[in-house]
């Protein structure tokens, strides 16, 4: 599509038109449908942002981290300890440092700064743990989330153990989850359509051969761990103050497991792939509950993603969409890997 500037007709990039239409789909579900609803939407939203941010570090280099939970449960708690009310948070948080005691801050700020303070820790877990390779990486990331599990039961002055922190104000509103929902999904299309994402690309198909032409892996790799873990600590904040409740179990390897199936089923590399077998994954796990509860079999819904992930390692390894990306969404100067 085109739209005409003075002269010339200027083409209307797919992805904005698709954003267009999503920000009217959000309007409406916001004013029409009830707050259950809008809050099932949310929490699709977070898990295809979760899902498109592991896929810049799992799809797009080939790394097998696990470690999403962990940079969540960072970003939720910094975002949280930053927007609580200051008079509150003398009476929760008494041991809490003066200085952060004192703090409260708008929300977009305190978001991103969880963010941050998770990919700084990505980046100094980075160095040791992405040495390994294959499932040592996921063994070594998994155990950053029984770490940070560990660190947060045990810093009581700044999260209060294991009884977590409630009556987090509620501030993630649809509106901000679909905002940074678009902002990870442009990020992650620019970085695949680029000569960036063409080295990680190529890192991923064969590491040594990558490393022969001038690609300095070892950067690569920390870069995409790096920017993963960044939106990880992002939607880790909107989730908290989604939910106002944040504790050490938050963010388990349960859900690393449902975000790497996500990426896994939708096809690694593909963005597309990552949005659809979230919101398809994420509907699911919803609307199967009421029918364990009703049954008594709890777990019933893992089960079903467990048999869809066999079936799609069986029959199409390289998931739903592979690496590629619907052609009405690219532009003519936009190749897909394949």
């Amino acid at each position: 599509m085109r739209i005409r500037v003075g002269t010339r007709k200027v083409p209307i990039p797919p992805l904005f038109i698709l954003g267009v239409i999503g920000l009217i789909a959000v309007a409406i579900a916001d004013t029409l449908l009830n707050p259950y609803i809008v809050s099932v939407i949310s929490f699709i939203f977070l898990y295809m942002m979760l899902a498109v941010s592991l896929n810049i570090t799992n799809g797009f280099t080939g790394l097998f981290s696990l470690g999403h939970p962990a940079f969540m449960g960072i970003g939720g708690y910094t975002a949280a300890l930053l927007v609580f009310p200051a008079a509150r948070k003398i009476h929760l948080l008494p041991n809490l440092p003066q200085w952060l005691s004192v703090q409260q801050w708008p929300f977009f700020p305190a978001i991103l700064i969880g963010g941050l303070f998770a990919a700084l820790v990505a980046f100094i877990i980075g160095y040791p743990v992405l040495r390994l390779k294959g499932h040592y990486l996921g063994v070594a990331t998994i155990g950053t989330i029984f770490i940070m599990r560990v660190v947060f039961r045990n810093a009581e002055q700044f999260t209060r153990g294991s009884l977590g922190l409630n009556g987090i104000p509620f501030k993630s509103s649809i509106w901000w989850i679909y905002l940074f929902l678009v902002i990870t999904v442009y990020v992650a299309w620019k970085i695949k359509f680029s000569s960036f994402g063409r080295a990680l690309f190529a890192m991923r198909e064969n590491e040594m051969a990558a490393s022969s032409l001038g690609i300095n892996v070892t950067s690569m790799k920390m870069i995409a761990f790096v920017v993963g873990a960044f939106f990880a600590g992002i939607s880790g904040g909107l989730w908290a103050h989604l939910t106002t409740v944040i504790t050490p179990d938050s963010f388990s390897v349960g859900l690393a497991f449902n975000i790497v199936v996500m990426v896994v089923i939708g096809g690694s590399g593909s963005i597309t792939g990552s949005l659809v077998a979230a919101g398809g994954i994420s509907l699911l796990i919803e609307y199967l509950r009421p029918l364990e509860e009703m049954l008594g079999l709890y777990g019933l819904g893992q089960i079903i993603i467990s048999i869809a992930l066999l079936l799609v390692l069986i029959f199409r390894v390289r998931g739903l969409f592979g690496t590629s990306e619907p052609k009405l969404l690219r532009n003519n100067s936009q190749r897909d890997i394949s």
